[in-house]
């Protein structure tokens, strides 16, 4: 997707009246917030939200842990890896409620007004907005993000493409400027723009050097958020300090928030390491994503005498729909054919896994928005139905007649009966037997590569593997560190890798970085699968423009079963609880918000506990 040329910088704040054009009076109603799904929660005059405790104690430290390194403190480039925590330092536009689903309240911006047709979006900053050194977040500030991170990211390219112009048009406000009216989405995922200040970056650095965007830099970054750059060593750890002059400290979104006066991050190149250093007390926080470990790893004293917490939590999952898989690479020739692509579901052996290494915890994923109300069910009826029939030409016909449903195993009948249309759907894909050779026209064998960010995966995908070798197929599964997993997938180097997205219960642009033809070729999307397909483009579309909730609901069900007809992941397994253990340093509130656990931003340091486990190390 091409980027639409940006408007030119207007004068400086102080000579702009003359310059600025004369907005209509029907751009709306300026707003204190904004949301995808209805009504907001919070008035104007609302003083914090109701899940945190606005007399939370403002103290103590927390340690969390990342895998694999970091190169940068510049947040916008695609390539590196920008170290963790960097949200704590910048800002965006507005701040999202975790009670309520895509709703967003001021921030940077104190308020914000859209025309009845969502072709524009102003945002009226703050006037109390203020960087770490005192200067005022500006209308320019937001212009030189915007086109910052267009110029410099592919995925902001693709994200933001609908935007046609930004302009200054007020003394603390911005307008961008759509080339397509009716989406509803592109005034609220404004609200998203990360700013970045304009003054420090084109200034020079401490060795009189100019500053550059578009560089990855160690150079301690410049922020207005409520913590700022401590120290650091390069690629191992980074700690951030709570800033005690932080300017919106008392705005209502973060009343009872960033509570740890410390936040520091370690990184770690191996899970198996960083859940010893866990148990050791290096760190606070432990994110449990395998079954085993969950089953048969918290034996130890610290879990026995109550110094660590294990706790399951599902908020998190209350918002998102999740799809979890092996992708294969359709750039690849033998990935093609979605006969192929299905063949690879028949060798997944899903109940074998969860019987044999999973201890009965997860569930099989048959769903692009698995846990949510936008899954589809059945067959398609009425609204959906009729989204259908728009594309019917351009969709697989079997979205009309058959559910999708994975394959079953779980035992070696069933697991022999898989294997057996694998090879049909092989055979019919123009692949055949030579021996125990599973091979095109020309005698070539089939094969391919799994490539893994990391150990995590191996048993899988080796199961995969023998799965398919069993049938004459050549397979192979290279593990790889995360710099150059990261390298690999970034330039479509690979074959099949295994990837997740989430999705939200409003969908809308993103579903073209996901999906899109528009995304297909650009390196840093999420169109992990290389997707260039009309009929799916179309259904994106219709998403996008749904003019209310059952339009977007029976658009998304209808993409679903698209997507899935296709056969672009092999689908696998999910758990929709979020299995946690921490050090019992930390207080939450007495009720958590609906859609997630704040940690840590609305949890606090509780004194009592802390010297109870030995304090903070």
């Amino acid at each position: 997707m091409n980027v639409p040329p940006l408007a030119m910088l207007l004068a400086a704040a102080g000579g702009l009246s003359a310059a600025l054009p004369a907005y209509a009076q029907d751009e709306g109603e300026w707003r204190h917030a904004t949301s995808l799904t209805g009504e907001v929660k919070y008035a104007e005059d609302f003083a914090h939200f109701d899940y945190v405790n606005p007399e939370a104690p403002k103290a103590g430290t927390v340690r969390l842990s990342a895998q694999g390194t970091f190169d940068s403190f510049n947040p916008i480039l695609p390539e590196g890896q920008a170290a963790s925590g960097l949200g704590l330092v910048y800002e965006t536009l507005m701040s999202s409620s975790q009670d309520e689903l895509y709703t967003q309240y001021g921030l940077l911006a104190e308020a914000l007004r859209y025309p009845d047709d969502f072709s524009s979006v102003t945002y009226r900053l703050d006037a109390d907005a203020r960087w770490h050194d005192g200067e005022p977040v500006t209308p320019e500030d937001v212009v030189f993000s915007f086109e910052s991170l267009v110029e410099h990211s592919p995925f902001y390219q693709s994200y933001y493409a609908n935007v046609t112009d930004v302009e200054i048009t007020g003394e603390r406000e911005v307008t961008f400027s759509f080339d397509e009216a009716g989406n509803r989405e592109l005034p609220h995922i404004m609200g998203q723009l990360l700013v970045l200040p304009k003054h420090w970056w084109e200034a020079e650095n401490e060795d009189g050097e100019p500053r550059d965007i578009g560089a990855s830099t160690f150079e301690t970054p410049m922020g207005s958020g409520p913590y700022r750059l401590e120290s650091f060593v390069p690629g191992r750890t980074v700690t951030y300090e709570r800033v005690a002059d932080y300017w919106g400290r008392d705005e209502p979104v973060n009343v009872g928030h960033y509570n740890l006066d410390t936040y520091r991050v370690e990184y770690f190149r191996d899970t198996t390491v960083m859940f010893e250093a866990f148990k050791a007390d290096e760190f606070d926080w432990w994110l449990e994503n395998t079954a085993r470990r969950w089953a048969t790893a918290y034996d130890f004293p610290a879990v026995e005498d109550g110094r660590i917490v294990r706790e399951e939590f599902e908020e998190p999952y209350r918002s998102a729909g999740l799809m979890f898989g092996f992708v294969p690479n359709m750039r690849r020739e033998q990935f093609a054919d979605p006969r192929v692509r299905e063949a690879l579901n028949y060798a997944f052996d899903f109940e074998e896994l969860n019987r044999t290494i999973f201890f009965g915890l997860y569930e099989r994923v048959d769903s692009y928005f698995y846990g949510s109300e936008l899954r589809h069910e059945g067959l398609p009826e009425g609204l959906e139905l009729e989204i259908l029939e728009e594309v019917r030409d351009l969709v697989p016909e079997e979205v009309f007649t058959e559910r999708y449903t994975n394959p079953v195993g779980g035992n070696e009948e069933a697991a022999r009966e898989n294997l057996r249309e694998a090879l049909r759907l092989f055979g019919e894909a123009g692949y055949m037997l030579d021996g125990n050779r599973l091979v095109d026209a020309d005698g070539n064998q089939f094969s391919f590569e799994i490539l893994l960010n990391g150990p995590l995966l191996e048993p899988i995908a080796i199961h995969l593997e023998s799965n398919l070798e069993a049938i004459g197929a050549d397979v192979s599964v290279r593990t790889v560190d995360s710099p150059q997993y990261v390298n690999r997938v970034r330039s479509r180097d690979y074959d099949v890798i295994y990837q997740s997205w989430a999705q939200s219960m409003s969908p809308g642009n993103e579903q073209r970085d996901f999906w899109g033809s528009s995304s297909a070729d650009v390196n840093s999307s999420r169109n992990y699968a290389g997707i260039s397909d009309p009929g799916v483009d179309a259904l994106i579309d219709r998403i996008i423009f749904a003019e209310d909730r059952e339009t977007l609901e029976a658009a998304s069900k209808a993409l679903d079963r698209v997507l899935l007809a296709n056969h672009y992941v092999v689908p696998s397994y999910v758990s929709t609880e979020m299995r946690t253990a921490r050090w019992n340093r930390f207080t939450h509130p007495e009720e958590l918000p609906y859609y997630a656990i704040g940690f840590p931003d609305i949890w606090w340091w509780d004194e009592e506990k802390a010297a109870a486990t030995g304090g903070n190390r």
